[in-house]
């Protein structure tokens, strides 16, 4: 089954960004997803037990490197059309 997970990462500590931006890369670097990311947040897509596995591992490492983060995750059955804007 396909899935299309859009997903907003909040870091709780001031210096916010470079905890997001190295989640949005760790997720583009793994294989037979598609990421895309916009000012609001990041959207992947595929194969569900990817996505859901890409999801746990990245936000573990996160969470290991820089602390306390929220993440905000939407899960839609299908592939639906993301593109970069």
């Amino acid at each position: 089954m396909d899935i299309t997970a859009e997903l907003s990462l909040y870091p709780l500590q001031e210096d916010y960004i470079p905890v997001i931006k190295r989640f949005i890369e760790q997720l583009a670097a793994i294989q037979g997803l598609t990421v895309v990311t916009n000012a609001m947040s990041t959207q992947l897509s595929g194969d569900a037990g990817a996505v859901f596995a890409a999801v746990q591992a990245t936000l573990e490492t996160s969470y290991h490197h820089f602390g306390k983060q929220v993440l905000v995750c939407k899960f839609i059955p299908g592939l639906l059309p993301i593109h970069p804007t």
